[in-house]
């Protein structure tokens, strides 16, 4: 997780404990809390998506969200380990039948350190469409160059050779839509995965308002490279991922996350 700028990280808020800093650095616990957080931004479908992140020390392996719990009630026990180039039929009955899109990209792309696979609405609907995405507006900007867009089978992604497709056609994207299915987002850590995966929805979503209410007007491309530099920095994403959990802790939505001081 991006480290905080001098003087920042928390925000205009109450910064958090020693204990919470610390128990940050546990990648289950940033698991949870990027379930948590994505939960209540959209990604919320009963028992269906999932969060992973590759573990820090150890490239290799990867912690996801198990099988069976909502992202909402996701707590650090809930998150698993798995070795990513280990053979998904030998895993446990707790892990994800759609783990192949988390395995599969993170053995493509070293640069990648979480990803979410979800369905939430507007980006699921707009995947459905052979609509593209307009830089209409800030948050449209973080996609600066564009998303990509699976194909395939509207089938769940099972197997290794499905999600080898779905990493191939994310390329060095952050973001792929997946056709009549849902949404991938990989980026190098939770925070900034989570940012873009609200993102996309937001994004998604204003392009979907503007177009009812007049003709979509994009933002000026010769101004999207520097409107992108100043909005989408490692310290700002550190602030809006400390935000979120003290928004989280706010709203009552922190049970079983608690931190020993």
């Amino acid at each position: 997780m991006a480290a905080p700028p001098n003087g920042s990280g928390a925000g205009d808020g109450e910064a958090l404990s020693v204990g919470e800093e610390a128990a940050l650095e546990d990648v289950r616990v940033g698991v949870a809390w990027a379930c948590r957080i994505l939960a209540s931004e959209g990604y919320h479908d009963l028992t269906l998506g999932h969060v992973s992140a590759r573990d820090r020390e150890r490239p290799d392996r990867m912690w996801i969200k198990r099988r069976g719990v909502t992202l909402a009630e996701v707590t650090p026990p809930d998150v698993i380990e798995f070795e990513i180039g280990a053979d998904l039929r030998d895993a446990s009955d707790e892990m994800h039948l759609e783990a192949v899109l988390h395995t599969e990209v993170y053995r493509r792309r070293d640069d990648v350190g979480a990803i979410v696979h979800g369905h939430p609405p507007y980006a699921t609907a707009f995947a459905a469409t052979n609509a593209e995405l307009l830089h209409l507006t800030h948050d449209a900007l973080m996609f600066d160059r564009g998303v990509a867009v699976y194909d395939g089978s509207p089938d769940l992604i099972t197997e290794p050779e499905q999600g080898s497709e779905v990493a191939e056609a994310l390329g060095q994207h952050s973001v792929v839509l997946l056709r009549n299915h849902g949404v991938l987002v990989a980026q190098r850590d939770l925070a900034w995965m989570v940012l873009g995966a609200v993102t996309l929805e937001r994004a998604v979503m204003m392009q979907s308002i503007a177009a009812t209410v007049g003709n979509p007007r994009p933002i000026d491309p010769t101004l999207i490279d520097s409107l992108h530099r100043r909005k989408y920095h490692d310290g700002l994403v550190d602030e809006y991922w400390r935000a979120w959990i003290r928004d989280m802790r706010r709203r009552g939505l922190d049970e079983g996350m608690e931190f020993e001081p």
